[in-house]
């Protein structure tokens, strides 16, 4: 019997919903869900791969344990569940009773948090294991948005979203969403969303390195010199103070500090810039006048200035410029969301700064230090030295900077175990892999998700396919081991909720539960399978602020101490050589993707794209082998002729890779690729944040002799 089940898909931050029809334990079709209130309808290619991850032969269905034969070499046996928690669970308290719980590392990967169950329960285990030396792809990523919120708004995930749907300016900085769907920026179907835009007269101005797929569709398109972002944006801001067309509006009443941020930018103006970012001082001046005089603006940034040396600065002053324009929480602006289950004032604010890594003194956030000294803290001896390590659903020796140091510092460890479906270039060096059930033998609500959204939807679905009764869901092996961990330990395990009556509990009391118009409930959603609109974004400032006296607090000490640092990084010779970027597919955002034929077939997308003019310098030409060499290390590349990106700067994409030994990805293998993060550098950070800075890296380019 043909059944149809309805999703959201999982492998973006769009979260599209989609109608997929089975027979039995067969996928007969993945489509766009027309009745989703935020996606209508839309999917782009990666929705439809559900069904190769589902299919796998090469994901794992049971715990498997490494172990070594007599002539050295590894193999991968299938064991029992209670013998995988349990040795698990004895490695772990071995080694806090040995060493102390700081001896046991934990990184978490990206796609953590697009499965509900890895975020409720992680405290089921790690309650009791509260080590300093935790880590995640937050700090590869997007820690530079969490920083500035917290300083700013008091919360570290109170992200400002853009409301394209009715802007009429849209300033856009290192993003592009047409390859991403959005990032910190839930927006499914953002190519039709941006021609609605141009189309009633509004305006995209897309700053970036590369002339992107986003970059083609926009009003106009300024190249920069990667990593010098913070020099336009706060010769931006210059301009709106010198000039006189700062007007915070209403925003006048709850803003504080805006005189000393005034007097920070008054030496970056615009000629300076000019100088390091190949954007002409009348533009910038231009820019920032358009954007002030335009009835409703967004200034957004994304990747391109996260995860750069300047990153922390770059999002302090997006949205300083966002603030005293009066384009924040103005309907066509930068708006606040307000999630069904609303995890803002329910969860902690966050910190930063209270203690730092051993071996560097890097701040952490969030209980987290940079994933950047991952590698340095397992092979630096001492107290707090790492010598286990559990990971979950990340593969940080491709995603995290100078993969190659962790890669050979992961075989140093004690113990290993991975909470993973797949034996890839991280878990490889795993004692045990635990695998959790396929996502589509789960149930799914999207919790963080719906903080990012451009408009208020809510959705739950059951799973597509029931799971055998001899596979765990992931929160239910973090249940496991911390029940093991705390009869150790003496304690009583947490009481066991499942995930779904979290959310009940939060639909019920959220925002729109019990006593609004929409009761909410976990069983109103399941009579609602597409979802339930709860409408545009509203301006809730300054109710929804989480600082102390629900003032915006502009002149964070720490980003008006960092222009300094800015100032004396740019000073009157423009930095020569070649800048490394990323970029992004839209059928390939991480590594974990790329064992899925659906999304690698087509013309290949792990080449150097090069500028002619620097191909000629180097008396090389398009196809060409050559080597790529940083600081820390390099690889050997194919070359890509592309007037793409602008002279100076050349773009390997992220995630490839997979030409490592002793990998079970059979088809990530046969299109292997080069990493990209085997030639960026652990020591290269945003100095603020702690972010890594895999964009603007300097590089050199060789012919192979």
């Amino acid at each position: 019997m043909t059944q149809t089940h309805y999703r959201a898909c999982h492998l973006c931050e769009a979260i599209c919903g989609l109608k997929i029809e089975t027979r039995g334990e067969e996928i007969l079709s993945i489509k766009g869900d027309p009745d989703d209130p935020l996606s209508r309808g839309h999917i782009c290619p990666k929705a439809v791969a559900l069904q190769d991850i589902h299919e796998d032969p090469d994901r794992l269905r049971y715990p498997v344990k490494r172990v070594s034969g007599e002539d050295g070499q590894h193999s991968w046996v299938e064991i029992s569940w209670d013998e995988a928690l349990d040795s698990t669970a004895e490695a772990l308290m071995r080694s806090y009773r040995e060493h102390g719980v700081d001896s046991i590392g934990v990184y978490l990967g990206n796609p953590a948090v697009h499965n509900y169950g890895m975020l409720t329960h992680q405290n089921y285990l790690f309650r009791w294991l509260r080590s300093k030396n935790r880590f995640s792809a937050t700090s590869v990523d997007q820690l530079p948005h969490h920083l500035t919120s917290l300083w700013l708004f008091g919360h570290k995930s109170l992200f400002p979203i853009p409301d394209i749907d009715r802007s009429e300016y849209f300033l856009m900085l290192g993003a592009n969403p047409l390859a991403s769907n959005g990032s910190i920026w839930t927006v499914p179907d953002v190519k039709k969303r941006i021609k609605d835009m141009k189309a009633r007269g509004g305006k995209l101005i897309v700053v970036d390195p590369r002339r992107t797929e986003t970059a083609e569709l926009a009003s106009e398109h300024l190249p920069i010199v990667p990593g010098s972002d913070a020099l336009f944006l706060a010769a931006m801001l210059n301009t709106l103070f010198e000039d006189g067309i700062a007007d915070p509006g209403k925003l006048s009443a709850f803003t504080t500090g805006l005189d000393d941020v005034a007097a920070a930018v008054a030496t970056f103006t615009p000629e300076h810039a000019a100088q390091h970012c190949g954007i002409e001082a009348a533009t910038i001046r231009r820019i920032a006048k358009d954007f002030a005089e335009s009835g409703a603006a967004i200034c957004y940034g994304r990747m391109g200035v996260s995860t750069q040396i300047f990153g922390g600065l770059c999002q302090w002053l997006i949205q300083i410029i966002n603030i005293v324009t009066g384009n924040l929480d103005k309907p066509g602006g930068s708006m606040f969301t307000l999630p069904a289950v609303d995890q803002v004032p329910r969860t902690g604010p966050g910190g930063f700064d209270r203690h730092r890594s051993r071996v560097r003194n890097l701040p952490e956030f969030d209980r987290e230090l940079p994933a950047a000294a991952m590698a340095e803290e397992i092979t630096t001896s001492g107290e707090g030295q790492i010598r286990v390590m559990f990971t979950g659903a990340g593969n940080p020796v491709l995603s995290t900077p100078n993969g190659r140091a962790l890669d050979d510092a992961l075989p140093q460890l004690d113990f290993m175990v991975s909470l993973d479906p797949y034996i890839n270039e991280t878990t490889r060096h795993a004692h045990i892999i635990l695998p959790p059930t396929s996502p589509l033998e789960h149930d799914h609500y999207d919790i963080a998700f719906h903080i990012n959204a451009m408009r208020n939807t809510t959705r739950y679905n059951p799973p597509v396919f029931e799971p055998a009764s001899d596979k765990l869901h992931d929160w239910e092996i973090f249940t496991a081991l911390g029940e093991r961990v705390a009869r150790a330990l003496g304690e009583e395990p947490k009481e066991l909720v499942a995930p779904h009556d979290m959310i009940d509990v939060g639909l019920q009391f959220g925002p729109y539960g019990k006593g609004s118009e929409h009761d909410l409930s976990l069983e109103k959603l399941k009579e609602n399978p597409s979802g339930i609109d709860l409408g545009e974004l509203q301006a809730m400032l300054p109710d929804r602020l989480m600082t102390a006296d629900k003032q915006i607090h502009c002149a964070a000490p720490q980003a008006l101490a960092d222009l300094d640092r800015l100032a004396s990084t740019f000073g009157d010779t423009p930095a020569e050589g070649l800048l490394l970027i990323g970029r992004r597919h839209v059928r390939s955002n991480n590594s974990w993707m790329h064992n899925y034929h659906r999304l690698v077939k087509g013309k290949p997308r792990d080449q150097l794209m090069v500028h002619p003019e620097d191909l000629s310098a180097h008396a090389l030409k398009d196809g060409d082998q050559a080597l790529l060499q940083s600081r820390s290390g390099e690889v050997t590349v194919t070359l890509l002729a592309s007037d793409e990106v602008m002279p100076g700067v050349v773009s390997l994409p992220h995630g490839f890779g997979h030409n490592r030994q002793g990998i079970r990805m059979k088809t990530a293998s046969a299109n292997a690729g080069v990493s990209c993060n085997d030639v960026t550098d652990a020591a290269y950070l945003d100095e603020l944040s702690g972010n890594a800075a895999i964009n603007g890296v300097p590089v050199k380019l060789r012919a192979i002799a």
